[in-house]
């Protein structure tokens, strides 16, 4: 299992006829990559939030935070990850929208 099998790349805008060569599809990726990476951001920062009020329950602790502590953990988090993120991540998910174009055309 892929660690971003859990996101769903937007191919609304693909124009899936243009996309013939291996460098067609690498540009294609690299033009979904920072929509993508905030994405993955979110989904990290979703699964971030639960795991600490979980964490916060077991403690004994008041985990009840609000939607907009919520709106707002999440908003940062995945703006941090989108600028933060690593080559290599980057290069992982960029592949990872490869495979995902030439399984969807």
């Amino acid at each position: 299992m892929n660690k971003f099998d859990e996101i769903e790349v937007d191919f609304k805008t693909v124009d899936f006829a243009s996309l013939d060569t291996d460098e067609d599809f690498r540009k294609e990726a690299q033009r979904l990559l920072p929509q993508t990476l905030v994405q993955v951001g979110e989904a990290m920062a979703e699964k971030t939030w639960d795991e600490l009020q979980k964490e916060m329950q077991k403690s004994g602790m008041k985990a009840g935070a609000s939607q907009s502590a919520k709106r707002k953990f999440v908003q940062e988090t995945k703006r941090t990850y989108q600028r933060n993120a690593s080559s290599r991540e980057k290069r992982e998910l960029e592949d990872y929208i490869v495979e995902q174009l030439h399984q969807y055309k």
